[in-house]
């Protein structure tokens, strides 16, 4: 299934499922720390601002661990306006939603 965003980019819906008792973790972190996360994860050796981070793992009496997303703070402040955001946490809120999508199998066109 495709939708088109606001910004005119389309969404791919993935087949993934949701499970119960499910879990996302969320990391709010700086430039530095998801200029790291970002080389090791995707190549790319600059900062971005959010991460999602596939963990897809089940360990015994735990929930099921989907992810984690990864926040920049330092690029959240300095987009929000941007984004027609007053407050920085409206758009980490923003940022959080965007990372939880790709971890339930939402993406956007020119994602790999």
């Amino acid at each position: 299934m495709n939708k088109n965003t606001k910004e005119g980019n389309k969404l791919i819906f993935t087949d993934k499922k949701v499970k119960k008792n499910s879990k996302i973790e969320i990391h709010i972190v700086g430039d530095k720390e998801i200029q790291k996360l970002n080389k090791q994860t995707r190549g790319k050796d600059y900062p971005t601002d959010v991460l999602s981070i596939e963990i897809e793992e089940q360990f015994p009496d735990t929930p099921y661990y989907i992810g984690d997303i990864i926040i920049n703070l330092d690029q959240a402040r300095r987009q929000m306006k941007e984004y027609g955001n007053d407050d920085v946490r409206l758009e980490i809120a923003e940022l959080a939603a965007h990372g939880v999508l790709h971890l339930l199998g939402v993406h956007h066109t020119g994602d790999h």
